[in-house]
C-alpha cells in the first residue's frame, strides 16, 4: 500500500515542480498550428478524394 501512495506523492510532485507548462500565448499559437494544419491535410485529403473519384468514373464510363 505504500508504494501506491509514494507513485501518487510522486506524480503529484512531478506536475506540479518538474513540468513547464506553455503560457497562454504559447497555447493559443500551438492551437492554431494545429488548427491549420488540419485544414490543410483535409482539403488535400478532399481533393484526392475527388480526383481519385473522377479517375474512377472516367475509367468506368471507358470501359463498360
Amino acid at each position: 500500500m505504500n508504494k501506491i501512495g509514494n507513485y501518487f506523492r510522486e506524480s503529484y510532485k512531478e506536475l506540479t515542480e518538474k513540468v513547464t507548462w506553455p503560457t497562454w500565448a504559447q497555447l493559443q499559437q500551438s492551437t492554431m498550428i494545429v488548427l491549420v494544419s488540419t485544414m490543410l491535410i483535409t482539403a488535400l485529403v478532399w481533393v484526392m478524394d475527388f480526383l481519385a473519384g473522377g479517375a474512377l468514373n472516367f475509367l468506368y464510363q471507358t470501359l463498360f
